[in-house]
């Protein structure tokens, strides 16, 4: 069984109003994203990893230091994971229990915006920042290279690529300006919330 690179849940154009371009989306998707899909397949193939589900590699290869299967498997993860993080149209205030639950465990979205693009900003090099439930505790996390929540048995509810492949199309080396744009522009609370009512 391949594995299979996830459809992008918009077209490669619809977030050029809200600051991403299709020419982001034509190497980032087209080019990144699909290049981790095939070499893992590619690494997996003839081997028991290669009936399991992407999550079961993820954590076999990581407790294995099978690293580059394992780096792989997580960026083809993180990366199907951080469409869905995604809408035209997105970004600014959660509302209903999401946002009752912010509040209560940051203090105020304020607070966690906060937290959220300092841990975005300050993540050296290639990474991820995270909104995670930890133990049903919400928490602002980060994450080097192809590291995500799901070795750390948390369950990731909102994600934000600072490789710099994600944004220097559109922002340079501005990440600060890329991450506020995802934060008051992008960010699809919708799948958020939907991820915090599985949790």
């Amino acid at each position: 069984m391949a594995f299979k690179q996830d459809p992008l849940p918009f077209d490669d154009s619809a977030l050029e109003s809200s600051g991403m371009s299709a020419k982001t989306f034509e190497f980032h998707y087209g080019k990144h994203h699909a290049a981790y899909v095939n070499k893992l397949n590619d690494m997996v193939a003839g081997t028991d990893l290669a009936d399991k589900s992407l999550e079961e590699v993820i954590k076999t290869s990581y407790k294995e230091g099978k690293t580059g299967i394992f780096n792989n498997a997580a960026q083809a993860w993180n990366h199907d994971f951080f469409w869905k993080c995604l809408k035209a149209g997105g970004g600014g205030k959660p509302s209903g229990d999401l946002a009752a639950k912010i509040d209560k465990d940051f203090g105020s979205y304020d607070k966690f915006k906060e937290e959220f693009k300092t841990a975005a900003a300050t993540q050296f090099g290639s990474g991820w920042a995270w909104l995670v439930s930890d133990s049903g505790t919400l928490k602002v996390t980060k994450t080097a290279n192809a590291e995500n929540p799901l070795i750390m048995d948390q369950v990731p509810l909102l994600t934000l690529d600072v490789w710099e492949h994600a944004y220097y199309l559109d922002f340079q080396n501005r990440r600060p300006d890329f991450i506020a744009n995802f934060l008051d522009n992008l960010v699809n609370w919708d799948f958020v919330a939907s991820n915090l009512a599985s949790a």
